[in-house]
């Protein structure tokens, strides 16, 4: 991974800023961050310091996909043997002090302190969780440990020009699946089948694309009733099969190397009829007012309020049940990362900064819209990083 330094001097700003001698993190977002190496299982380390040097801590068998990171330094561990079963707490120990040692880490250390949201990076992970202050402590016995935890969060809200760049390619390869889910999607599918044509393309064409080690994601499909409940924290297929006239609400999660989208299309099986074409009127109507309303000092509240105004003049205003969006990228969906494009909001937009905008009608026992769109802040306004399948016409399955 080529050394993203503008991601560097931002790191480094901060730990300065907070008067510490280094940051350590063993989240995988946190990781990625700090190295551009996104962890397998979740025991690895990420060590930055205020010289802008930067160490990683990973087990042994992720040294090749570690090694393509920007780190200065990297130490493996044996995570376990035929002679000894060793938790990665006891095995970390020793290279993280060999660490600091080399990178003269000896003053007050910023760590991961409080709660957190984690995506998934593999099917098991490992959190270090509470351990990780007695991991630092035993590694720098004479530094003073501070939470970083709000550092982090504002490092996380606004992107390098190389992070969006590794978003777009994200993005791209969920084209290429919800290219390739749209020609297979008919009657007579299931929810279930119909999401797994969505997935399918994610690893196969995503895996390789501008140099992606690992891709994959999550898709879900939820028609006629079962859409009306998209609204909800999760998305569930189900084993209803479409009919004809349905709405096919398709949701996308998806990742490559550590960097998410979210992603949501509404197909109409068969032509609309009148009362499916108000929805889909409304919803892009209120997406257009909502990306005009993205500049930098934005206030997020304003960018909501845009969208939602817009719903409630086309008679929406309690079908559309949560907030216009949130931040996307070291996440999919994390609702404490800024920004939230919430009414609640007291926060501004950055130039840097990656969210969806999402506009939806949950119509219960009846059906669901939503059009979900990744979005970066720039300079001029917003960028569509999802700008496929955006008309009417490319919705309708004939």
């Amino acid at each position: 991974m080529p050394s993203d330094q503008q991601r560097l001097e931002r790191i480094q700003r901060a730990i300065v800023g907070s008067n510490w001698d280094a940051l350590i993190c063993s989240l995988p977002t946190n990781v990625l961050l700090l190295s551009g190496y996104w962890p397998v299982v979740g025991t690895s380390l990420a060590v930055a310091t205020k010289d802008g040097q930067v160490g990683l801590v990973v087990p042994e068998d992720e040294h090749e996909l570690a090694g393509k990171s920007w780190a200065h330094e990297l130490c493996t561990f044996e995570g376990g043997s035929l002679d000894e079963i060793k938790t990665a707490t006891k095995a970390v120990r020793a290279p993280l002090s060999q660490l600091a040692k080399k990178l003269k880490i000896t003053g007050a250390i910023g760590y991961e302190a409080g709660d957190f949201h984690e995506p998934s990076s593999y099917a098991s992970m490992h959190f270090f969780g509470g351990t990780l202050r007695d991991i630092i402590s035993e590694a720098v016995p004479n530094a003073q440990l501070v939470s970083a935890d709000d550092q982090l969060k504002a490092l996380r809200s606004v992107k390098t020009p190389n992070e969006i760049a590794r978003l777009r390619a994200a993005c791209a390869i969920a084209e290429k699946a919800f290219e390739h889910g749209r020609k297979n999607l008919c009657a007579g599918l299931t929810e279930t089948e119909v999401a797994a044509e969505f997935r399918d393309l994610l690893s196969t064409k995503g895996v390789g694309f501008n140099g992606v080690e690992r891709a994959d994601g999550f898709t879900f499909c939820m028609s006629r009733p079962n859409s009306a409940e998209a609204y909800a924290a999760y998305q569930r297929s189900r084993s209803r099969a479409l009919e004809p006239g349905d709405l096919a609400l398709v949701h996308c999660n998806s990742y490559a190397d550590g960097f998410w989208t979210d992603i949501t299309r509404t197909f109409c099986i068969g032509e609309p009829d009148h009362r499916k074409r108000r929805l889909y009127e409304a919803i892009f109507a209120a997406r257009e007012a909502a990306l005009k309303a993205v500049r930098p000092g934005a206030k997020n509240a304003s960018v909501d309020r845009a969208a939602r105004e817009i719903l409630e003049k086309h008679g929406f205003k309690k079908e559309f049940k949560h907030g216009s969006g949130h931040e996307v990228g070291f996440s999919a969906i994390n609702h404490t990362a800024h920004p939230r494009i919430h009414p609640a909001s007291v926060e501004t937009l950055e130039t840097g900064m990656v969210f969806n905008i999402e506009p939806g009608i949950y119509i219960e026992g009846w059906g669901g819209m939503r059009h979900c769109d990744m979005v970066a802040a720039t300079d001029d306004g917003a960028e569509l990083l999802t700008p496929f399948q955006a008309t009417l016409e490319e919705l309708i399955i004939h």
